[in-house]
């Protein structure tokens, strides 16, 4: 035993010399970028650091700590090189929260916003870099309020972010006797709304911005109780009575990273775009054509009322690939010539 930990200690050593080293690179890469003004942050190299590390990794050390330990190793370099200011939809403890640090790490610049609106007007007036906003769950659903937003702004997918939601009913107590009303996020509700039904039915259930807000407001009152996160709970030292009462057990929310950069390929990226169909028969058969006869693979498509005329949608769609390769490229011109209306949202890396 005594051996071993000292050659623990001795990697450990290493393992700490090896890390200065290479932050003493990243620094000089950082002087560089700025001599030639280029761009600090760039997805694709994060996302093929992480891909190439994992695939080469033949353990025992598990590829999920891997990713989380890099993930923080890229976060602390982009400080050196250029803090990131990332704005999200706050406040701190929220499932976006944890989805930002899940993609930019400990060591970005968080500005908590309290709506979608407010991280896209963030970005786009330069206060943050980039911006994070859920824009589907695998059980509710997409996020309109996100999808409207592309519609008046300029800015682009720079990628996404997949995050387990689990729900616990939170309260100062832990006692759900005490319990005689509920605060939650929409979303939240929704996805527990079964639990609510079979062991609170009759308990008045009130919408609030956020689940962090929720928790806030649990926290200064013992009759009430929050549907929160673990990382909620944490944070305004709440007690948890009930956990993960969300009704699907495998519940997951996609978030996207907005920006103005757009991403290079990497080779396993997604693509999204916004599009209106003519009025006319026949017309959403028309639109889709070009990606079956381009073989391209088609992973999300959803209307949306187009709020200028009634009864007439945008279509958001997700397709598998790169805007830069030749099936994707040729799939999106040919429907853009039958298109009313036609947006390229971004390409960007998939979610590892």
């Amino acid at each position: 035993m005594k051996e071993l930990r000292a050659e623990i200690d001795r990697l450990d050593d290493t393992i700490l010399d090896l890390l200065n080293r290479r932050a003493a690179a990243v620094i000089e890469v950082g002087k560089i970028k700025s001599d030639r003004n280029l761009q600090f942050y760039v997805p694709e190299r994060e996302f093929e650091i992480l891909r190439r590390l994992t695939e080469a990794n033949r353990g025992p050390f598990p590829n999920d700590a891997l990713k989380a330990i890099y993930r923080e190793i890229i976060s602390a370099s982009h400080a050196l090189e250029k803090p990131l200011s990332v704005a999200f939809l706050g406040p701190r403890a929220t499932f976006t929260h944890l989805a930002c640090l899940k993609h930019f790490g400990e060591s970005a610049d968080y500005v908590p916003q309290i709506n979608v609106s407010e991280v896209f007007d963030a970005v786009e007036r330069g206060v943050a870099d980039f911006g994070v906003v859920p824009i589907e769950n695998s059980s509710e659903g997409i996020v309109s309020n996100t999808l409207d937003m592309f519609v008046d702004h300029t800015l682009l997918i720079c990628g996404e972010i997949l995050v387990e939601v689990a729900h616990d009913l939170l309260s100062v107590t832990g006692d759900m006797e005490h319990v005689k009303k509920v605060y939650s996020h929409p979303h939240a509700i929704a996805q527990c709304r079964v639990w609510l039904e079979r062991n609170l039915r009759g308990t008045p259930v009130f919408d609030v911005e956020s689940t962090a807000r929720a928790a806030e407001l649990a926290a200064d009152d013992p009759a009430a109780a929050a549907i929160a996160g673990e990382a909620a709970a944490n944070s305004y030292g709440l007690k948890s009575i009930r956990k993960r009462i969300q009704d699907n057990t495998n519940n997951f929310t996609r978030f996207i990273v907005i920006g103005k950069i757009a991403p290079n390929r990497t080779g396993n990226d997604k693509t999204s775009i916004l599009f209106a169909a003519r009025d006319e028969v026949g017309a959403l058969y028309f639109m889709l054509e070009p990606f079956a006869k381009n073989q391209v693979n088609l992973t999300k498509i959803e209307s949306r009322p187009a709020k200028t005329k009634a009864w007439e949608y945008l279509f958001f769609l997700d397709m598998e690939g790169h805007i830069s390769d030749d099936p994707v490229a040729k799939a999106v011109d040919e429907l853009r010539m039958q298109a009313q209306y036609l947006k390229i949202l971004g390409s960007y890396p998939r979610a590892i």
